[in-house]
């Protein structure tokens, strides 16, 4: 049996397997199972998005959590790391978010933070799947005296915005800059506006509709197209589209150009190694970060650390070194001296306190480092052997290796959430990284489908 967790928790289309009520249901009886075998009657604290199947599933496992004795505590629509926030500061023994993040609506996902709001190891979410996929689930559940309760936390989003405010410096606001926000019509609709206005931001709001089909459409960190017509059309100083979840941010200068989380990555870590708040001088990134951000930190004299894909990886190496700060190029930041997770609001506003305090725009504050051309595609594959055991996509590998030398780099790696391939190639010249991607692609898709 495949296994139930990939990178990012479980995900999958709604209402078909792993991503239907009753594997919710066994979820929710087996992580209250576990915890109950260290806290008499554990609580689990539950978010989710906007997504239409998300309070179907958030029935399933609360149903699951109360049938093996523990307590659900419901949080509602919030982002991602508002209930990695809440699970650590509360009396809560683990925390679940029901969003697929960047995924379309059709899809969703689930994932599991522990009681000190990091998301759950490797070893710990194979046991819960283990009980899931046991069929031994009805033996879990308690005597009818024993069932668990449901309650609703009133006031959880506010102890949520309070705690994002107080992560931007004392005595400062945003009176007088216009700020465009972009929610995707996701987790961030009924926080991150109010966090914004607080601070006196000259606030215009896009995706701030959601009716649970519409999340990420059009808009969000994958779709910045529509924010920056914005952008340009209220002559805004700036744009950020969050992600279905929010635990992501894309930035959006002036003049209407996306700014990275690469480049975020150069200005953050430049400004906090001069507060002297970069801990071990070090930058933690993945080996999906541009060349350019290498290049800049070496400039900076800063070291990079790479780490595979995925924003769990980063915080991992980030914990075992006690890093400070660490991201990806898709926008996850984690800045582990206000958060356990990745948290686009928690960014935008940690940028937006350099923009105010240097007194510079967001687009020269990027100058810091210069990008390498870049292509990444990715390719709809029947099935994930190991890649190497491609013979004709490691040749074509190979080959664009031996023409980009020092010059650039080739990464193919799979998805963990989908049935896909991503090649992504960087080299000197944008034209010919164009072909050798397509190179690549054409060998895998031969192998693959």
């Amino acid at each position: 049996m495949s296994r139930l967790f990939g990178t990012d928790g479980i995900r999958g289309r709604a209402n078909v397997y792993p991503m239907d009520a009753m594997t919710a249901y066994k979820l929710g009886v087996a992580v209250a199972h576990l915890l109950k075998q260290d806290t008499k009657t554990p609580k689990v604290l539950i978010g989710r998005d906007t997504r239409r199947s998300g309070a179907m599933l958030e029935g399933a496992i609360l149903a699951g959590i109360c049938a093996a004795g523990a307590e659900a505590v419901l949080v509602g629509v919030i982002p991602t790391p508002g209930v990695a926030y809440l699970t650590r500061t509360t009396h809560c023994q683990a925390g679940i978010v029901i969003s697929a993040s960047h995924n379309p609506f059709v899809d969703n996902g689930i994932k599991i933070f522990a009681h000190d709001g990091y998301k759950l190891p490797d070893a710990r979410e194979d046991e819960i799947a283990a009980l899931v996929q046991n069929g031994a689930i009805d033996k879990l559940t308690e005597e009818p005296h024993l069932v668990g309760q449901a309650r609703v936390f009133k006031g959880a989003k506010e102890r949520y915005i309070e705690a994002l405010l107080e992560s931007f410096p004392r005595g400062m606001d945003l009176d007088g800059l216009s700020v465009v926000l972009d929610c995707a019509h996701g987790a961030a609709v009924q926080t991150a506006p109010e966090v914004f206005r607080r601070l006196n931001a000259e606030l215009h709001l896009i995706g701030i509709a959601p009716d649970g089909t519409n999340i990420n459409r059009g808009y969000g960190s994958l779709h910045p197209e529509q924010l920056a017509l914005v952008v340009k059309e209220k002559g805004a100083d700036l744009g950020v589209a969050f992600d279905g979840d929010a635990d992501r941010a894309i930035f959006i200068d002036h003049e209407g150009n996306e700014v990275d989380g690469d480049t975020i990555m150069a200005i953050c870590a430049q400004d906090l190694k001069e507060r002297r708040l970069l801990k071990g001088n070090t930058l933690v990134a993945t080996v999906m970060s541009n060349i350019g951000l290498a290049l800049a930190m070496e400039r900076l004299g800063i070291n990079l650390e790479r780490t595979q894909v995925g924003d769990r990886y980063v915080v991992e190496r980030m914990l075992q070194q006690d890093f400070t700060f660490g991201g990806e190029q898709s926008g996850h930041l984690i800045f582990r001296n206000h958060s356990t997770t990745g948290d686009g609001v928690l960014a935008a506003l940690q940028v937006l306190a350099i923009v105010r305090q240097r007194g510079k725009t967001l687009q020269e504050l990027g100058r810091v480092m210069t990008k390498s051309p870049q292509v990444l595609k990715n390719l709809t594959v029947s099935y994930k052997p190991p890649l190497d055991m491609l013979e004709l996509s490691q040749k074509a590998i190979r080959q664009t290796e031996e023409a980009l030398g020092k010059e650039g780099r080739v990464l193919v790696r799979y998805s963990g959430t989908e049935n896909k391939v991503r090649v992504m190639v960087e080299g000197p010249d944008e034209a010919t990284i164009h072909q050798h991607v397509d190179r690549i692609i054409r060998a895998l898709d031969s192998e693959l489908n």
